[in-house]
């Protein structure tokens, strides 16, 4: 989130860190790896056991076991998305009249003198 320079940043608004964001990003893929395990699991068990409906069954544990890696793989590598192409302000560069006050020049700007004698 960008603030224009005028404005404080709160720390809420502060995005994650790219280890916090790598560390959740790991643990929703190790943790839809181990379902597709558990459908895999699953499908030998109801097979060994030469359960009712398998017909229903083995096709579900083979959709998840299909589906989850893929899912996860595009989950895993998801990052935040981007609050601004790159190249915004190159090819629409921005009018004078957005120009917030903290941007201004030196001789624009209203400074503060503090004089030492009293």
């Amino acid at each position: 989130m960008k603030h224009p320079a005028h404005q404080p940043i709160l720390i809420t608004d502060a995005s994650r860190s790219q280890d916090d964001q790598l560390s959740s990003r790991q643990k929703r893929y190790v943790l839809m790896m181990g379902i597709r395990v558990a459908c895999l699991v699953v499908g030998a068990i109801l097979v060994g056991a030469k359960a009712p409906l398998l017909w229903l069954w083995l096709p579900l544990c083979a959709l998840g076991m299909v589906l989850i890696p893929w899912l996860a793989v595009l989950l895993a590598n998801d990052g935040p998305p981007k609050e601004q192409h790159r190249l915004a302000n190159k090819l629409h560069p921005r009018h004078r009249d957005d120009t917030p006050p903290m941007a201004l020049s030196a001789e624009e700007r209203p400074h503060k003198v503090i004089d030492a004698e009293p």
